[in-house]
């Protein structure tokens, strides 16, 4: 166990908790959307039906999807398995990027006159998933508690 403790270190600064309290601010409401149709979403079984039949991802990508967005949102915000759901939210967005919004160009639908969204928004998350991977979920996490404790 004491092998990965990498994945969970992290210096205590600020710039994780920065880092990881924007990242996770901006992604929780949308995964509350996806998940509980909170925010004017549609809920978790309407946007299932949407990801398999209209965007026709496999369901368990789907599935990774919403839980990636709310509740790995949710365990970035207090800090735990940081490095590790910046990861995967990272490769998420990239795959965002290439199966719907490549298309549509670097901007955003500001004003309504694209047939979809561009992706610039997507390097933002890139960006900060990133920095988060690198610099880790730094002060008031629950990954710098779980370090102590394995340390002691």
């Amino acid at each position: 166990m004491k092998n990965f403790l990498f994945l969970f270190d992290s210096p205590e600064q600020f710039t994780g908790l920065v880092i990881r309290l924007t990242l996770a601010l901006v992604i929780l409401p949308h995964g509350c959307q996806l998940l509980f149709g909170w925010f004017g979403g549609f809920g978790f079984s309407t946007t299932m039906k949407f990801f398999t039949e209209t965007e026709r991802l496999p369901w368990l990508i789907g599935f990774m999807v919403i839980m990636l967005q709310s509740v790995g949102a949710l365990f970035i915000l207090l800090g735990f398995g940081s490095r590790i759901l910046a990861f995967g939210t990272m490769i998420m967005f990239i795959g965002m990027i290439f199966t719907s919004h490549l298309k549509f160009g670097f901007f955003m639908n500001w004003f309504g006159t694209q047939k979809g969204e561009g992706y610039e928004y997507h390097l933002l998350v890139i960006g900060l998933c990133i920095a988060l991977v690198f610099s880790g979920s730094g002060r008031f996490s629950v990954d710098r508690l779980l370090v102590q404790y394995m340390k002691a």
